[in-house]
């Protein structure tokens, strides 16, 4: 190496390291308003994770079978992932205060209604508004923190996922300990949550208007159009399909009480937000998205395939190991995925942000009915060999792109 580009290496890795510092710095100092939409979506995110420990409960109660469980997550996904198509649309006439706003009333209004359900039908349809009132919610988070964080794109992308994390780990959670006392008790407790978030919002967020351009309905599906925005939402619509295995169908074979289930996914859901928010950022600035997007999710292929194994053979302590480090591997994931979305092309964030949810909320839909048929068919190791192939086939779809994904990113440490 010579004398000077030794100097300009170290000065891109000086640049890139005191970019990290200043966005850590900057992490903890924001308005009031990011904190109070932070905390809101932390409580929207706890209705993924929040049926978890009460799967077989509810398929007890309800005398359900645990595929037709499953299409409480399904029905709440495939509503999600086709409303996003509108948010942007929405948001861009109202306003986002208005749609956050519009969005937790859904919520709250649905989840109330999740706790009266007499069957398993009827919860699927509930789920299925609350899935509604999720996507106006959650895409119109997201980019109401880019708009009003201090710290730029890839902090309030960090808060965001920190949000993500923490409410996927506190649902298991909530969903454990209102569960054991009654099923229907975590729905009216996540109820009650988004009530309280939807009067911190109109307290705290200040308002804010209408976009001067308004988002046309077909905005989100022009958008996939550019080949970097497509190739991610692609190889997540299989990420999302090795997700959304372990969280519908890996309750189904713990064989424990609606507490250790929680537990279990507590910490699976801690390890997912550590990772997404300290970890993350770590590596993409040492190597780069590509690669830690590839290596995670080969980590991630393996990881599933093991958890498959362990079904095999009965071994409960071996799951939960890998479910807490699928979790892991997984904060990283999400972390990119979303920095990816936000970067990769060239349409107004909240367009392209709608647009790759539509596309890898499906394979969330999709993934959890397909799980439990294919364990109550064939056994429980098959949703997980299944869904390790399904990575192996995102990996492919991100190393085809994979020039156009790294078109955007800065040069690694």
């Amino acid at each position: 190496m010579t004398a000077e580009s030794a100097v300009h290496t170290s000065g891109k890795t000086s640049s890139a390291e005191t970019t990290l510092e200043a966005e850590k710095a900057s992490f903890f100092r924001q308005p009031k308003a990011v904190w109070a939409t932070a905390i809101a979506a932390v409580f929207a995110f706890m209705g993924i994770g929040l049926v978890d420990p009460i799967l077989p409960s509810i398929a007890v109660n309800l005398k359900a079978t645990p595929s037709e469980v499953s299409l409480l997550f399904t029905s709440y996904f495939l509503v999600t992932a086709v409303a996003m198509l509108v948010t942007g649309f929405v948001s861009s006439r109202i306003g986002g205060k208005k749609t956050l706003l519009i969005g937790l009333a859904l919520i709250v209004v649905f989840a109330s209604l999740s706790g009266t359900s007499n069957s398993v039908w009827q919860l699927v349809g509930f789920r299925a508004g609350w899935g509604l009132g999720n996507a106006l919610f959650v895409a119109t988070a997201l980019a109401v923190i880019v708009s009003v964080a201090t710290g730029g794109t890839s902090t309030a992308i960090i808060l965001y996922e920190a949000a993500l994390g923490l409410g996927i780990s506190l649902g298991p959670l909530a969903g454990a300990l209102l569960g054991g006392w009654k099923w229907r008790a975590p729905f009216f407790g996540t109820a009650t949550l988004m009530a309280i978030a939807f009067i911190a919002l109109i307290v705290m967020l200040p308002k804010t208007p209408a976009p001067a351009q308004k988002t046309r309905l077909s905005a989100p599906i022009r958008a996939l159009a550019h080949p970097g925005l497509r190739t991610t939402a692609g190889s997540a619509f299989f990420y999302n399909f090795g997700f959304f295995t372990v969280l519908a169908f890996v309750p189904f074979i713990l064989g424990m009480s609606a507490y250790g289930i929680g537990a279990v996914f507590f910490g699976w859901g801690v390890a997912l937000a550590l990772c997404s928010v300290f970890v993350a950022p770590q590596l993409q600035a040492r190597f780069g998205d590509v690669k830690v997007l590839t290596g995670t999710l080969a980590g991630l292929a393996l990881d599933l395939a093991g958890i498959g194994i362990a079904a095999a053979v009965h071994s409960v302590p071996g799951i939960v190991v890998l479910v807490i480090v699928a979790g892991a591997l997984l904060g990283v994931n999400n972390t990119v995925y979303t920095e990816l979305a936000m970067g990769v092309s060239d349409s107004p964030r909240p367009v392209a942000s709608a647009g790759y949810n539509f596309v890898r909320w499906m394979g969330g839909a999709l993934a959890p009915y397909v799980a439990t048929k294919l364990g109550e068919t064939f056994g429980a190791p098959i949703p997980f060999f299944v869904a390790a192939v399904a990575l192996v086939i995102a990996i492919g779809i991100a190393l085809a792109g994979r020039a156009y994904l790294s078109e955007h990113e800065p040069a690694a440490v």
